[in-house]
C-alpha cells in the first residue's frame, strides 16, 4: 500500500521534500543533491528504481566539465569586475551626468544608460545598483530629484543587467535550454534596447509633467566648460552627427565586405550590421579625440573629448565582444576571453591595474564560477532522479491540461518565475526550474506562432524568462535590487560636502515606492514579447533547409558520374544500414535502459 502510494505521489513528494530543505536555509547546491540523491535511494529501497540507477551519474557530471559554454560565465564576470573596479562607472556616471545635466531629468537619463552599458559589462544587478547607489545617489538628493524617481530609476536601471548581452542570465538560460548562446544574444538585444528606450521615455514624460521632480543641475554643478563659458555641446552634438554619417555608410557596405571575407552565401542579419556600424564609428571618434589631443588642434570641445575618452573605450570593447559573436568569428566563450583581455588593457591604460585589484577580481570571479558549478551539479543530479520517475512527464501533463493552450501555459510559467524571482537568486531559477519546464515549452510553443521552429520558440521563451527574472528583481518586499540598494543608500540624515544642506536618510518605503512605476514597464514589455515574437526572432538566422530526397538523388548523380556506371548504382547500398549503432550519449544510453529495466 505505501509503495503504492509512493509511485503514484513520488514527483510531488520530491518536490516537497526540496521546498522544505531551501525553507531550512540549507545551501541551495547541496540542497538539491541530497534531495537527488536521497529520494534516488528512497526510490530504489522501494523498487521504483533498479539499484543500478546512479551509475550514469558521474558521466553526466563529467558532462558539466566539458561544457566549453559554461567557460563564458567566468571571463565576462573577471572583465566585469576589472572594468567596474577600475572607476569605469565613475567616470561614465560623471561624464554622462554633464551631459545630459543641463535638461530636467538628464541625471535620471545618465543613470538609465549608465545602467544599460555596466549591464553589458558587469553582467550582475548587484554592481550595477551599489556602483550606481553610492555615486548617483548623492548627486540627486543633493539637488532637489524626487526620492520614488531616483530610488527607482537606480534599482531598475540596475536590473538591466538580466536582459542585455552579454548577460550571465542568457548564458546559463541558453545552456539549460540547449540553445546557442550567440542565438540568444541576437533574440535579447532588440527587447533590451527597447527596455532602455521606455525608461528614458518614462523619465522624459515626467520631465514635462512633473518639472519639479527631476530637475536639471546647476550652472555650477557643470565642470566641463570652454573658456568663453560656452557648455561645449555643439562640439559634441557635430561629433555625434560625423560618427553616424561614418556608422551609416559601414552599415551601406558592411554586407558586401562580410560576404567576401566570410565567404557567406547568406545576407547578414540586422544585428550584426548594426553592432558593427557602432563599433566603427566608435572607433572613428576615439581616433579623432586622440588626433586632436596630440596635436592640440582644439577640434573637440572639452566636453565632447572627455565623452569620447570615457565612453568610447567600453563601447568598443563590449561592440567588438557581441560583433565577433554576431560574426560567428568567435564563441561566445573566445568572446568573453576577448573582453576579459580588453578590460585588462583599458585597467592598464589608465593606471588603475595593481595587484590588489587583480586579487580581487580574481577572487570574485572563482567564487562566482564555483557558485555556478555546484549549483548546476546539484540541478544535475535533482533532474536525474527527477526524470527516472518520469517527473518531465507528469509536469508535461500538469500544463497539458491546463486551459488556454500555449498562451496558459505562458502565463502560469510567468507568474511562477516573477514569484520564485522574489526569494531565490536567477541562478537557481534556472538551474532548477528551466530544465523542468524546457520539454514542455519545446513541445507546445512551436505551434503557438506560424512558421515558429523550435529553436526559435526556445530563444522566445528564454528572452521571456531573462525579462520577467528582470521584473521580479524590483518587486517589494524581497526584490534583490531594492535591498541592494538598500545597504548603500544613507540610513540616517546627513550634510552634504557640497551644498552643506541637511539630507534627510532615505526610508525603506520610498525605495519600495520606486520600484513600482518601473515595475510596470517591465511588465509590459514582458507582455509586448509575448504578443510580438518577431521582437525576439525577427533578429535570429535562418538555417539553410536541405530538402534530404533532392540532396540523396544528387549524391547518387555525383557518384554515378565519378563512376560511368549509373545503371549499376545500388540505392540500397547507398543507404546507411538500419542496424547499424547510432552514436548516442553513453549516459542517456545507460539511464535508457535502467528505465527499461524498472518498467
Amino acid at each position: 500500500m505505501e509503495a503504492t502510494f509512493l509511485a503514484q505521489n513520488f514527483v510531488p513528494i520530491m518536490f516537497a521534500g526540496l521546498f522544505v530543505l531551501l525553507l531550512t536555509g540549507f545551501p541551495v547546491a547541496f540542497a538539491l543533491a541530497a534531495c537527488g540523491l536521497g529520494f534516488g535511494f528512497i526510490g530504489m529501497e522501494a523498487g521504483l528504481f533498479p539499484p543500478s540507477l546512479f551509475q550514469a551519474l558521474p558521466l553526466r557530471i563529467f558532462g558539466i566539465m566539458q561544457n566549453d559554454t559554461l567557460l563564458a560565465i567566468p571571463f565576462f564576470t573577471f572583465m566585469g569586475i576589472i572594468l567596474q573596479k577600475s572607476g569605469m562607472a565613475e567616470d561614465l556616471l560623471e561624464t554622462v551626468g554633464q551631459v545630459f545635466g543641463p535638461v530636467r531629468g538628464g541625471v535620471a537619463i545618465a543613470v538609465i544608460l549608465v545602467g544599460a552599458l555596466l549591464a553589458a559589462t558587469t553582467g550582475v544587478v548587484a554592481a550595477a545598483v551599489i556602483s550606481m547607489g553610492l555615486i548617483s545617489l548623492p548627486i540627486m538628493l543633493r539637488y532637489g530629484y524626487s526620492r520614488v524617481i531616483a530610488t527607482g530609476t537606480i534599482t531598475a536601471s540596475g536590473t538591466l543587467a538580466q536582459a542585455i548581452p552579454p548577460s550571465l542570465v542568457l548564458i546559463v538560460l541558453a545552456d539549460q535550454l540547449g540553445r546557442s548562446v550567440g542565438d540568444m544574444y541576437a533574440g535579447a538585444l532588440v527587447p533590451g534596447l527597447l527596455l532602455v528606450g521606455l525608461y528614458i521615455l518614462f523619465i522624459v514624460v515626467v520631465a514635462i509633467f512633473k518639472p519639479a521632480m527631476v530637475p536639471a543641475l546647476p550652472v555650477e554643478a557643470r565642470i566641463y566648460r570652454e573658456a568663453n563659458g560656452k557648455s561645449g555641446h555643439v562640439s559634441l552634438l557635430l561629433l555625434l552627427l560625423l560618427c553616424t554619417v561614418v556608422g551609416y555608410a559601414w552599415a551601406t557596405f558592411h554586407d558586401g565586405i562580410m560576404t567576401a571575407w566570410l565567404e557567406r552565401t547568406l545576407p547578414s542579419p540586422d544585428d550584426e550590421i548594426v553592432i558593427m556600424s557602432m563599433t566603427v564609428a566608435s572607433l572613428v571618434a576615439l581616433a579623432l579625440a586622440i588626433v586632436n589631443r596630440i596635436t592640440g588642434m582644439g577640434l573637440l570641445s572639452r566636453l565632447a573629448e572627455q565623452v569620447t575618452f570615457v565612453l568610447m573605450p567600453p563601447l568598443i570593447l563590449i561592440f567588438l565582444v557581441l560583433g565577433t559573436i554576431f560574426l560567428g568569428v568567435a564563441t561566445p566563450t573566445e568572446g568573453g576571453a576577448m573582453g576579459a583581455l580588453g578590460a585588462l588593457i583599458l585597467a592598464v591604460s589608465r593606471k588603475r591595474l595593481d595587484k590588489k585589484l587583480m586579487n580581487q577580481a580574481l577572487e570574485n570571479t572563482a567564487k562566482l564560477a564555483s557558485f555556478v558549478l555546484f549549483i548546476l551539479i546539484g540541478s544535475t543530479v535533482f533532474s536525474f532522479t527527477f526524470n527516472a520517475a518520469d517527473g518531465h512527464i507528469w509536469v508535461e501533463h500538469l500544463f497539458l491540461d491546463m486551459p488556454g493552450g500555449a498562451i496558459g501555459f505562458l502565463i502560469v510559467v510567468n507568474i511562477l518565475i516573477f514569484i520564485l524571482g522574489m526569494f531565490i537568486d536567477f541562478f537557481e531559477i534556472a538551474f532548477i526550474v528551466i530544465p523542468i519546464l524546457a520539454p514542455v515549452a519545446e513541445k507546445i510553443l512551436p505551434g503557438m506562432v506560424p512558421g515558429m521552429t523550435a529553436d526559435q520558440a526556445m530563444i522566445w521563451f528564454g528572452v521571456i524568462v531573462a525579462m520577467n527574472l528582470q521584473t521580479s528583481f524590483l518587486t517589494p518586499p524581497f526584490g534583490f535590487a531594492l535591498f541592494y540598494l538598500r545597504s548603500v543608500a544613507p540610513k540616517n540624515d546627513y550634510k552634504d560636502r557640497i551644498t552643506g544642506e541637511n539630507i534627510p536618510a532615505v526610508k525603506t518605503s520610498e525605495i519600495y515606492k520606486g520600484s513600482i512605476a518601473f515595475i510596470v514597464l517591465q511588465l509590459i514589455m514582458v507582455a509586448s514579447i509575448i504578443v510580438f515574437p518577431n521582437l525576439v526572432t525577427g533578429g535570429l538566422k535562418e538555417g539553410v533547409k536541405i530538402d534530404a530526397d533532392a540532396a540523396f538523388e544528387q549524391m547518387l548523380d555525383r557518384a554515378g558520374e565519378e563512376t560511368g556506371k549509373d545503371d549499376e548504382v545500388n540505392m540500397d547500398d547507398m543507404k546507411p544500414a538500419t542496424d547499424a549503432p547510432a552514436e548516442e550519449d553513453p549516459a542517456k544510453a545507460l539511464e535508457a535502459e535502467m528505465k527499461a529495466g524498472k518498467k
